[in-house]
């Protein structure tokens, strides 16, 4: 698992790198802690469901990636 953090230390993205790229489910947060956006990487090309939520964790912007 790849973890990246905010220069504060709180969690910014985590997710799996295979060959140096993002592969799998990802999420990326906000400062405060709150889940931003997440969505699935194909050997870092964005695939599938991309969601964006808003600060209380409701999904707000639901995006197709891919072919």
């Amino acid at each position: 698992m790849h973890v990246e953090r905010h220069t504060t230390g709180s969690l910014r993205a985590r997710g799996l790198v295979v060959g140096g790229q993002p592969h799998g489910w990802w999420e990326w947060f906000r400062l405060d802690g709150s889940l931003m956006r997440s969505g699935t990487f194909d050997h870092g090309r964005t695939v599938g469901t991309w969601t964006t939520y808003d600060r209380a964790g409701t999904p707000y912007k639901v995006t197709e990636k891919g072919d």
